[in-house]
């Protein structure tokens, strides 16, 4: 499995990339209103391009299709695994020969309204001992949408139970301003 994550967001020529991408991805990034969101999804596919060229030495821009959920794979390569994330610090993406997600979240505040919603009275418990609990939450949450996006179905059920350290394996990173989980089936 190869992880790529990157914080130059603004290190790059934005227009010159728009040229380097598939039209799919170009529409895509384009949709986003402000710059830095463009910018993020267009660094989030390079990122793929710069994996599927080091471990699979494919050069072509790859295409999406989607399942009915919204779960991107690469057209004509059913044995490669990949997902793509970012947050306003960095982008990240993950490519494997099986199925995985990831999610990538800035540390911030949180409203008791949302703990509520989507923490179980375990993951409270242990946020309410931490001495961080902001990056306690934003644990938690990684876990909970990279799970959610290695099954493929997006948060569509029980936030609170999502978590399953008996059926997945969780590698979570903390950085400075942000946290990223990948997830993977054990």
């Amino acid at each position: 499995m190869g992880v790529y994550i990157s914080e130059k967001i603004w290190d790059f020529d934005l227009q010159a990339a728009l040229g380097e991408i598939s039209e799919q991805r170009r529409e895509q990034a384009l949709k986003f209103k402000f710059e830095q969101g463009q910018r993020l999804c267009v660094l989030a596919y390079q990122l793929l391009k710069k994996g599927l060229r080091q471990e699979y030495g494919i050069t072509d821009n790859p295409i999406f299709e989607y399942n009915e959920h919204g779960k991107p794979s690469i057209v004509g390569h059913p044995e490669i695994f990949f997902n793509v994330s970012h947050c306003k610090e960095a982008a990240i993406c993950v490519i494997s020969d099986k199925p995985v997600g990831v999610d990538v979240e800035c540390i911030r505040e949180f409203k008791d309204s949302l703990v509520n919603y989507t923490m179980n009275d375990e993951e409270k418990a242990e946020m309410s001992r931490s001495d961080n609990p902001e990056a306690t939450f934003i644990r938690f949450w990684t876990m909970k949408e990279a799970t959610a996006k290695l099954v493929g179905t997006g948060i569509t059920h029980d936030v609170k139970s999502l978590i399953n350290p008996t059926k997945y394996k969780y590698t979570t990173v903390e950085r400075q301003r942000y946290i990223y989980t990948v997830c993977e089936y054990l």
